[in-house]
Parts: C-alpha cells; structure tokens; sequence
C-alpha cells in the first residue's frame, strides 16, 4: 500500500525556478510543486536561454529544468550554474539522456509527473536545503520504489563527475555553429562586425551595444538572446548585462568581499564582475 504523500513544510520560504518551453508540462509541475511543498516560491521561465537570465536575476535556491528547450538546453543551463544550486531534470525523455543519470549524479523526474516521485526529489532537495553543509540523505541512492534516484546537483564532491556528465550531455546536444559576424545600425549604414573583434558587449535598455576597436554599435538582439549564439570558450559572461572576449581582458580586481571588476587591454572601461562569475578568477 503507498503511503500517502504529505506536503513540505518550511522554516523558511524558498525560490524555485521552473524552465519548460511548454506551457502544458509547465503548468502541471507548477501545479504538482504547490500541492507537495506549498511555501515554495516559484518563478517560471519558457526556455533555456530565458531560464539562465531568471537564474542571475532572481537567485533560485533550486531549479526544475527541462532538458530540450530552445537556446539553451536544460544540460547547458546546468553545466552554467555549475552546482551553485541544486538541479533537477523534468523530462519526457528517459532513454538515453537519463540513463546517464543511473550513476547518481544529478537527480531527475520524468514527465508526466508522479506525485510520489516528485515529492522523494524534493524531500532531498528540502534536506539538502536546510543543512547546506550536510551531505545527501541516505534515500538519496535510490527511490523508496526501487526506481533509479541520485544525489541531488550540489556543490559537494561529486560536483566534478556532475560537471563531466553536463559537459557530455551538452555535447550530444550541441548548438550550431557560433554566429561569426554580427549586422549592426552605425547611422545610416549597416556595419558588418566580425564577432573576433568585439571587446564585449553590454545591455542597453532594449538593444545591446557591441564595443569594438572601432567604436560602438547597437544590435536589436537582445543580450540573453546573443548568449546562445557566441562560442562561450572566446567570450565569456561575467555579469548579467556583459559579456566579454577574454583575450582582451587584462586583469581581474577585487574591489572588497563581494566586488569585483575587469580592467581591458589598452582601455580604460572598467566592466563588473557580479558574484556568480568570480569564480573565473579566483587565481592560483
């Protein structure tokens, strides 16, 4: 007989973050994460490339991501997050994407979902968030129905074979070629931009201003959208509104604890680094 599922509670209210590019399966998970843990927080995103821009603006304290989505795929936004926060994969597909996922690196609930099965990830996902400096709960190997489990994706360490996993996975899902040359509005004239010699790019207001030896340039496209399209080996995000080719970075400066910026070859801008990219230069 199955025990009946009963809901989480919380000492305090938590963020989740929801990623399906379709309105159905989204809203049937909303609708089964408010029945399961009712204080949760729920912040939604339509696909892959919205759900990275939700992720910096907003801070989850966990994610629910779909794996096909477009832009991003839910393995790319997980391998950016890079166990920062616990993630959860919501998929149709179990084959032979989630058969990786046996060897209990990142767990996962397949659609359509199961109350029972959900309710087990989040239950991991509740202990995990409450003590972030204990480890899995013993359940975690395995699903009280014998059903393949896995930790949940945290920064403890199995983060490494976490992060070899995504870094597979994201290649058997790999994008087309990145975009090599931008169109952008000079004045009346229509300059074409070869993307090696962009400095960096930055949010402004609805357009993104596209910063070259040359001087400036606006694209209609906007930054979260240009993101998906760049080789993310040459240019690197290290703010929610820039982006920059890191062969033009000269250093990177801690101004105190939690700021820092970018000092470029040869100019004299001084670009902000937000606390999710300090990582990229924590030295030696």
């Amino acid at each position: 007989m199955n025990t009946p599922v009963e809901p989480l509670a919380d000492a305090l209210p938590l963020v989740a973050l929801v990623a399906d590019d379709e309105e159905a399966p989204r809203e049937q998970l909303i609708a089964a994460l408010g029945k399961a843990w009712p204080a949760l927080r729920i912040e939604t995103a339509v696909n892959g490339v919205d759900a990275w821009d939700r992720y910096l603006e907003i801070e989850p304290d966990l994610c629910l991501l779909d794996i096909r989505m477009p832009g991003l795929s839910g393995i790319e936004v997980a391998r950016r997050i890079g166990g920062r926060t616990p993630v959860v994969f919501v998929s149709a597909f179990g084959d032979h994407a989630l058969a990786a996922f046996d060897a209990g690196a990142v767990d996962y609930v397949l659609k359509p979902v199961e109350a029972g099965r959900l309710a087990q990830a989040l239950e991991r996902l509740r202990l995990r968030l409450g003590d972030r400096s204990a480890g899995p709960a013993p359940e975690a190997a395995a699903g009280s129905d014998g059903a393949a489990g896995g930790a949940e994706f945290g920064g403890d360490a199995s983060a490494g074979a976490v992060q070899t996993l995504l870094e597979r996975l994201a290649a058997e899902m790999r994008r087309p070629a990145p975009l090599a040359v931008l169109q952008a509005a000079v004045g009346r004239e229509v300059r074409l931009i070869r993307i090696d010699e962009v400095i960096y790019f930055e949010s402004d207001a609805r357009y993104t201003r596209v910063v070259t030896a040359d001087g400036d340039a606006l694209i209609r496209t906007p930054l979260k959208e240009l993101l998906a399209q760049l080789d993310e080996r040459e240019f690197w995000q290290v703010h929610r509104s820039v982006i920059v080719n890191h062969r033009h970075i000269a250093s990177a400066v801690r101004v105190d604890e939690g700021h820092m910026h970018l000092t470029l070859r040869g100019r004299t801008e001084r670009l902000p680094v937000s606390r999710h990219f300090q990582a990229l230069f924590k030295g030696q």
